[in-house]
């Protein structure tokens, strides 16, 4: 093979010439030596783990001497019900970056270019903004909610709950099984430490801050993981666009591979003796197969769209039929709730955008040898980290990946025990049961879910399914919750029984459309099969909208007579405690301000980035230069802001607070000092200066106190 381009290719690229010499007969990026050693997998799955176990569960202890609360099962598993909007955007940015956000969104800009990482950011930014919606709902007809379940069972009976109990379990479990698929590939890839393993003990870093703070534990390490993530992705965005390469640079690397023709990709992937092992479907080399020219930097792509309406419908569900974000939605304060939960989202879709937009576009603009199965398994930004910094790039790549887990993972830890907690031990075996028996149990199904999601896990491991699999397929599965349990907070008239039928049925049809559309297809039903994405899509869109449809009708035909005044009259609390709802929290005016206010400005977003934005894009057709530049541009200014909103703004609406509690603890501190260095004067002076800072402590806590909680604002 000598075409002119491969010779310009080889004789003008450093990257090129780097890859013929480093990577030379490697048939795949992480098929040798790991770059880091097993004892740095370890430090982190069980060091990193027990570190924030500790720092979380010693600040929460602090907030519980300081203000004198004691942790009961309300304050467990609503965090009082207090949380500010910087925290609350936090905790969502938190909950929402899974493994899949890191690593899934880098798979599909290798496979389909720049509309990969704009599909998958918008795709799963738009839910979290118009869950806002029912955060907001929630609190004028269900402000003593513990779980969606619970309102479920206050609306619709025990059948309803039941069923629903259902699909909130799956959507947990879906979500922790694809934080542990990628987290323990991603460690094995890095460190050589056993996958399995790995699923096993990651759980572990949660378990205890966890089962001992409850949620507000959670929202703390939350805040934490999200500023470290953060801070992670700056550093990659740097590297690549700033320090290592330009947005013209990828631009020409780019395009000169999609130029590429299979004999000169065969010549690339071969060995030193000329024989090559390249495989079409294997390696991003050549023009991307129904991208328009062939091209990665265009958004007119048929795959890249397809993705992206899987992505749309799979993520409706496990927004809208999770019970974390129903969670936060009950531990957020009113106004918080919409402007959070808007934030949140705004902020959040920097993550998969930038960075895909950085390590995914890259790994492929330097024809990194990542094969297709690495790629499904979510290694493509370990891959780039690895190559751009060396060991530095792999143990920051794995410290950000962690706190992706381990932050999801508590939220998802917290959900199910809430469910079970309220909706099975309450509800069905003790009907009478106290708060203690209620906190106890909560904190037993936290250690308890930890240790069987990680056999779960790998029981989906040795069935060949990986985090790409997962990813596409979970909508199918709880997809048919979405709309009635939307109608259930929006619609009175939506009916109980019809919420019941349409879920199970789109359900049954979504499979169904599945496995024949695979069959139709593919000709036989195997894993692979299934996993591509014209059956994915088949399957999702009839789960959502023939739920949407049969619930709608029924509905209509067999109406309930509800209203809303009476819902949050059937929810009984457990300890009568709603002390961090304010009145004015409560006032309907201000709740549908709050509702009118997320509404306009949801929508007018979600019309942004699924609609204007996309046909904006389709006038370049192939971006220009001068095009990809800005879209890199964008890209860069949003992660930059986002991290800097992320970070200072629960600081800033807590700023009161953390001065209030630094003075008291100068004020303390400056007694015991006095007292000490004054140890030889006069005794009457000393038991003055003792009760001067008694007062002065107890002044402290009390208004410290009449404030609020500083961890509802960090």
């Amino acid at each position: 093979m000598d075409s002119p381009l491969y010779r310009y290719v080889i004789a003008n690229s450093t990257d090129f010439r780097l890859l013929e010499r480093e990577y030379a007969g490697r048939t795949s990026f992480f098929g040798s030596e790991p770059p880091l050693s097993q004892a740095i997998g370890y430090l982190v799955v069980l060091g990193f783990g027990a570190a924030f176990s500790i720092f979380t569960t010693l600040i929460v202890h602090i907030e519980k001497i300081s203000t004198k609360k004691r942790i009961n099962s309300e304050m467990f598993n609503t965090a009082g019900r207090t949380v500010k909007t910087g925290l609350t955007a936090s905790v969502i940015v938190s909950q929402w970056t899974w493994a899949a956000t890191l690593l899934q969104s880098s798979n599909v800009a290798w496979q389909y270019g720049v509309s990969g990482p704009f599909w998958y950011a918008s795709g799963k930014a738009i839910q979290v903004i118009l869950f806002g919606l029912l955060a907001v709902s929630l609190k004028k007809v269900a402000p003593s909610a513990h779980t969606v379940c619970e309102i479920v069972n206050a609306r619709w009976g025990r059948t309803a709950h039941k069923t629903f109990l259902i699909f909130a379990f799956l959507a947990n479990i879906i979500v922790t099984s694809m934080l542990l698929l990628g987290g323990a590939a991603t460690v094995e890839a890095l460190t050589g430490m056993n996958r399995k393993l790995a699923s096993f003990l990651i759980p572990w870093g949660v378990i205890l801050y966890t089962a001992a703070g409850g949620l507000k534990a959670t929202f703390i390490a939350s805040y934490v993981h999200t500023v470290i993530i953060f801070a992670v992705l700056i550093t990659m965005i740097t590297m690549v666009y700033i320090e290592k390469y330009s947005s013209d640079q990828i631009y020409d690397y780019l395009e000169t591979v999609a130029a590429l023709t299979r004999e000169e990709c065969e010549a690339i992937y071969s060995f030193g003796n000329g024989t090559t092992f390249y495989q079409e479907d294997t390696y991003a080399c050549g023009p991307v197969p129904n991208n328009n020219s062939g091209s990665y930097l265009t958004m007119l792509s048929a795959d890249g769209l397809m993705f992206g309406i899987i992505n749309i419908v799979g993520n409706f569900g496990t927004v809208f039929v999770d019970q974390s974000y129903w969670q936060s939605a009950i531990a957020a304060k009113p106004t918080s709730a919409s402007r959070g939960y808007l934030l949140g989202g705004i902020c959040w879709f920097a993550i998969p955008f930038s960075l895909a937009t950085s390590l995914g576009l890259t790994s492929t603009a330097l024809m990194l040898p990542i094969t297709s199965g690495e790629a499904g398994a979510g290694l493509v930004p370990p891959a780039v980290a690895t190559h751009l910094l060396g060991n530095t790039g792999s143990v920051l790549i794995l410290t950000m990946l962690f706190m992706a887990i381990v932050s999801t993972g508590s939220a998802e830890s917290i959900a199910v025990s809430s469910l079970v907690a309220y909706d099975i031990y309450r509800e069905y075996m003790n009907p009478d049961a106290t708060g203690d028996q209620i906190l106890k149990v909560s904190r037993y199904v936290i250690v308890i879910f930890g240790l069987v999601i990680g056999a779960f896990s790998v029981g989906l491991d040795e069935l060949g399914l990986n985090l790409g699999w997962i990813f596409l397929f979970m909508g199918i599965v709880i997809g048919s919750a979405v709309i009635p349990l939307w109608n259930m907070m929006t619609w009175k008239k939506a009916s109980g029984t019809g919420a019941v039928i349409s879920a199970w049925s789109g359900l049954v049809l979504a499979v169904i459309t599945w496995l024949v559309a695979c069959s139709i297809q593919s000709g036989s039903i195997t894993i692979d099969n299934l996993g591509k994405n014209e059956p994915m899509l088949a399957g999702n869109l009839v789960a959502i909208l023939s739920s949407g449809l049969i619930h709608f009708v029924y509905s209509r035909w067999r109406p309930q007579a509800f209203s809303f005044d009476d819902l949050d009259k059937r929810i009984r609390l457990v300890e009568n405690d709603l002390s961090g709802l304010s009145e004015e929290d409560k006032d309907p005016k201000i709740l549908d301000s709050s509702y009118r206010w997320i509404k306009t400005r949801g929508l007018a977003v979600t019309i942004v980035l699924l609609v204007i934005w996309p046909l904006a894009s389709i006038p370049a057709r192939t971006f220009s230069r001068g095009y990809f530049k800005f879209w890199v541009f964008v890209a860069i200014t949003w992660g930059f802001l986002s991290a800097a909103i992320i970070t200072i703004l629960p600081l800033w609406e807590s700023s009161t607070e953390l001065l209030q509690l630094t003075r008291c603890f100068l004020i303390s501190e400056g007694g015991v000092h006095k007292r000490s260095s004054g140890a030889n004067t006069d005794d009457s002076g000393d038991e003055e200066d003792a009760d001067l800072n008694i007062q002065s402590l107890h002044y402290c806590a009390l208004k410290h106190h009449e404030k609020s909680d500083i961890s509802s604002g960090i």
